[in-house]
């Protein structure tokens, strides 16, 4: 295993390069990779170095508290772990795996509906408190059971994706073979050489059972969603402001609208009864040349004026960023590629060290601001482009 605790892993690039050590190509592409040019991709990380910091000096601040609370849960740290598919890919039981780590931290997870793991063996991993990530595949039927299982698991909140009426091109994706990989076809013999090239992720991966289904999508009187078939099952199963009522019912907890990039969709997420909206371009895997995260953030949160709670996942990789976010109006962010990559790195002690990572920067950042608590972060910190300044005038035609 992957020495993650060795003083020469300073910061998620790290972990990123040791995670692309041990991964296959196509593993660590499904990880790294946007969608088309990946224009999106490294704007959601570059689009952070334009915000600077306004310091207070001379203030004594000899601790920082970072706990907060998000939609009414209390939390240690002010950023969750985000929902991402398919993790067994990166480490036996990834998902359960990640999970125990955030409740050790003191955090949320948040379980993907793609999953490898079934969401009770999630939730009963983790000490803390999880949400479930929704997705209508496999069809209402399949949905609602899923719900009233995240449901009777102690699942806090749901988080319902509203940005993939159709997946996004992901060309790495599409260069590595992953679909023939998936669909263990004749074709795939082309694309082996990869994986074979790494025979301790192969170990691993067989001796976790290989190839999987997806237990939290079980359809009626088939039983679960075949694992390759679900790009194709993306494209039926678009949700809509509609399905919002019968979701709330069904649930009958707090739900969240992830997704969300404009002022517009963030007062229909409220409207539609949404406690909190997730600014989110889905990782730069949907839609390419969207707005990075950070810059539709004032947007959102000017629109929902306090009506929901208001997070942000993409881009995050250091603890500043966490504290950029936040001064711009964000509750708590979401990380996901940080955190995937300690565990596609080393597991458990690879997600444990990028969450430290996280949160030594952003003690050493608030230090550094004289800001001794992360509620008290707001635009007083930062100065922001002029260009952001200016009003946002909404295009003609649209309603």
């Amino acid at each position: 295993m992957a020495n993650v605790a060795s003083p020469r892993v300073l910061n998620i690039a790290d972990l990123r390069r040791m995670a692309k050590r041990r991964l296959p190509r196509v593993v660590f592409d499904y990880i790294d990779g946007g969608a088309d040019a990946e224009v999106t991709l490294g704007e959601n990380c570059r689009v952070y170095d334009g915000i600077t910091f306004r310091p207070q000096h001379a203030v004594a601040t000899p601790t920082c508290d970072l706990s907060t609370t998000v939609l009414g849960t209390p939390v240690q740290i002010p950023f969750l772990l985000a929902p991402i598919g398919s993790s067994r890919m990166f480490w036996p039981r990834g998902e359960e795996v990640a999970a125990r780590e955030a409740g050790k931290a003191g955090t949320i997870y948040t379980l993907s509906t793609l999953s490898g793991c079934r969401l009770e063996d999630v939730k009963n991993a983790t000490s803390g408190p999880a949400w479930y990530q929704l997705y209508l595949v496999g069809g209402l039927d399949a949905a609602r059971a899923a719900i009233d299982r995240a449901r009777a698991a102690g699942f806090s909140a749901l988080a319902i994706t509203i940005d993939t009426p159709v997946s996004g091109l992901r060309e790495r994706d599409f260069r590595n073979g992953t679909k023939q990989l998936l669909q263990r076809g004749p074709g795939m013999l082309r694309y082996l050489p990869q994986v074979l090239s790494r025979p301790r992720w192969l170990v691993d991966f067989l001796g976790d059972g290989g190839l999987m289904s997806f237990p939290n999508i079980v359809i009626p009187g088939q039983g679960p969603h075949p694992y390759a078939d679900i790009t194709a099952a993306l494209e039926q199963t678009t949700v809509t402001w509609k399905d919002f009522e019968w979701i709330r019912k069904a649930w009958g907890g707090p739900v969240l609208a992830k997704g969300v990039l404009t002022g517009d969709d963030g007062r229909r997420a409220v409207d539609a009864g949404a406690a909190g909206v997730i600014v989110s371009n889905h990782g730069a895997r949907q839609l390419d040349c969207v707005s990075p995260t950070l810059r539709a953030l004032p947007e959102v949160v000017d629109a929902v004026n306090g009506r929901a709670e208001v997070l942000l996942d993409g881009g995050i990789r250091r603890g500043s960023d966490v504290a950029k976010a936040l001064c711009l109006g964000a509750k708590a962010v979401l990380v996901g590629r940080a955190y995937a990559y300690g565990l596609g790195a080393a597991g458990g002690p690879g997600v444990a060290r990028s969450i430290e990572i996280l949160r030594t920067d952003l003690v050493r950042t608030m230090k550094l601001l004289g800001c001794p608590s992360v509620r008290n972060l707001d635009r007083s910190y930062v100065d922001v482009p002029y260009r952001w300044e200016r009003e946002r005038v909404a295009p003609a035609g649209r309603n």
